[in-house]
């Protein structure tokens, strides 16, 4: 994770009411006070491109993901090219950042082979172990393959990305060819910053996470229930070939929306992600906060080497405590 020069606390502090605003992360705000961030955060942009910034925003399915057409528009208005303006979208990635711990904000955009770009920020679980951190860069990368994206092909953020999202990275990009972008410095590939890589190959595998591929799983006890069938949408497109243990997530929230989360792997191990902590990472993409969890349900293959439950259930509890997972089991159909 890199870059502290400009928080979300001290983006929001600028605001007219800046009692009110820095105690309120940007999602949460006003609308017509939320156009007042903008225009504070991205100061150099037009009113056209903050409008439709906002526009997306505000619609009830964003989640983080700015479609090719919407990036090529912004680039366009602001006469830029796709790079700079992921560069200079950083400190909106930025304000959806959740760091109690911390306080290190931190914001990042990948983009896909689509041409679509997302955004992702660092996530911390108050009071948990900061294993359970979600670094932006891992946030962002999550965001592309949770949209199913083939490849990604740049990521910017603030600094140059610690050794951990480097390792992460790399198993979304074997070859070391993903363009890192951070401003002003020209772009570098990863295999630059990661020479010597130890990627997938070293286990046999021939190729990374990307693109994603479905499982063929099923619930071993057939449910109606809507979150269990997103929980095994999601296991189904895990990314687990190291432990041959897929899992996924579903989180409902207060508002009704499904979010879900995939078991993404690394040859590595400890940068691996959690299914939990990707669906945390969309759910903040789309500007909700902890405290609208509703329900989880948690879905993997019975008997597998490894089991998600216990470290589930240990960052629920921090988060929504009193919560009941749903654990439900699956296996190969």
């Amino acid at each position: 994770m890199s870059d502290r020069t400009m928080t979300r606390r001290a983006a929001l502090s600028l605001i007219g009411s800046a009692a009110i605003a820095a105690a309120i992360p940007f999602p949460l705000l006003a609308d017509d006070t939320k156009s007042v961030a903008l225009r504070q955060m991205l100061p150099m942009f037009t009113d056209k491109s903050r409008s439709l910034l906002l526009k997306l925003m505000q619609d009830p399915g964003y989640s983080g993901q700015i479609a090719a057409a919407d990036a090529a528009a912004l680039a366009q208005n602001e006469s830029t090219t796709i790079e700079q303006l992921m560069m200079n979208l950083i400190p909106l990635a930025r304000s959806y950042s959740h760091a109690p711990i911390s306080n290190f904000f931190v914001g990042s955009l990948v983009r896909g082979a689509s041409g679509c770009l997302y955004t992702g920020a660092n996530i911390e679980i108050p009071g948990q172990c900061l294993g359970f951190a979600v670094h932006a860069e891992q946030a962002a990368v999550s965001n592309a393959y949770m949209h199913g994206e083939k490849a990604v092909t740049q990521l910017t953020v603030g600094g140059a990305p610690c050794g951990h999202c480097r390792q992460f990275i790399n198993e979304a990009s074997p070859d070391g060819q993903i363009e890192i972008l951070t401003p002003n410095k020209p772009p570098i590939r990863l295999s630059a910053i990661l020479p010597s890589a130890f990627g997938p190959a070293a286990l046999g595998m021939k190729h990374g996470a990307f693109p994603v591929n479905e499982l063929n799983l099923r619930l071993i006890s057939p449910a109606s229930d809507p979150l269990a069938a997103a929980a095994l949408e999601a296991a189904r497109k895990a990314y687990a070939p190291y432990s041959s243990s897929p899992s996924g997530v579903a989180i409902r929230t207060a508002d009704n929306r499904i979010y879900r989360g995939s078991y993404i792997e690394n040859v590595a191990f400890n940068p691996s992600l959690s299914p939990l902590q990707i669906a945390l990472a969309q759910m903040i993409a789309a500007g909700q906060q902890y405290s609208a969890v509703a329900g989880v349900t948690l879905v993997e293959v019975q008997g597998a080497k490894i089991s998600q439950k216990a470290v589930t259930e240990t960052v629920l509890g921090a988060i929504a405590p009193g919560m009941k997972l749903q654990h439900v089991f699956a296996r190969s159909a």
